[in-house]
């Protein structure tokens, strides 16, 4: 069968953070994980340094995706400070057991004061593929997101996954195509319980231009200037409402 070789990421957490452009101290809430979050989180699987900006350039341009809202959540606002200048904030551990120092610049001293905006419990499912078959291929970065070489988070340190961020892999002849053929995740309320499955309307986002043309157009500025740490660009993608079935649970 020949199609797509799609990745299935699944983001459950307590919070997520899906940043978009900053405004001043104001770290707002984009509708969907963006390119820039998908690049970081895949290279820091990967175990990408953050100055490797070619590296993390390359990536980004050939990432693809569409995203489902499998529980929509709820928003929150966080007034959030830091003082960076405490010896314990200067030292990570990635997942070898190895220590990790944080970076110069701006962020790595003084106290940090930001508004951050964060969704509460809710889940979101991906369906990720690569453009081209250079390295990092899609067998290298499945291997990465089931074995990372640091800790993952989703946007946001303090954003801890419930749950495996990699759910599986499939053959689909476009991204929406493999969103439709995977079942959703059932409520937490839920979770555990015998039974038919039952059916949920989802928002769904897919890039435009891949298939049938429904729902609105919705244009994001969400890939990153690695080299000036700033969001850039334009991308269009669908947005629409579709039907999907929950997981039957065994």
């Amino acid at each position: 069968m020949s199609g797509l070789d799609v990745l299935l990421l699944r983001f459950d957490a307590p919070m997520l953070s899906f940043g978009g452009a900053r405004v001043d101290k104001n770290g707002v809430q984009a509708v969907i994980p963006g390119r820039a979050m998908l690049t970081g989180l895949v290279g820091n699987a990967l175990g990408y340094e953050h100055g490797e900006f070619d590296r993390l350039a390359a990536l980004q341009a050939r990432l693809r995706y569409a995203v489902r809202q499998d529980h929509a959540g709820e928003g929150l606002l966080d007034y959030h400070t830091v003082d960076m200048g405490q010896p314990f904030m200067l030292e990570g551990w990635t997942t070898r057991g190895a220590p990790e120092s944080r970076g110069g610049g701006e962020s790595s001293t003084g106290t940090l004061i930001r508004y951050q905006h964060y969704r509460a419990d809710a889940v979101y499912s991906v369906a990720l593929a690569l453009r081209g078959d250079d390295a990092p291929t899609v067998d290298d970065v499945a291997r990465a997101l089931a074995r990372p070489e640091r800790p993952l988070f989703l946007g946001r340190k303090c954003c801890l996954p419930a749950a495996p961020i990699f759910q599986g892999r499939v053959t689909a002849p476009t991204l929406r195509a493999a969103l439709e053929g995977w079942s959703l995740a059932p409520p937490r309320s839920r979770r555990g319980e015998r039974g038919a499955p039952a059916k949920r309307a989802c928002l769904s986002w897919w890039p435009t231009g891949e298939g049938t043309e429904v729902g609105r157009t919705l244009d994001l500025t969400d890939e990153m200037d690695w080299s000036n740490q700033v969001h850039v660009g334009r991308r269009s993608v669908q947005e629409a409402t579709v039907e999907y079935s929950e997981a039957v649970s065994r």
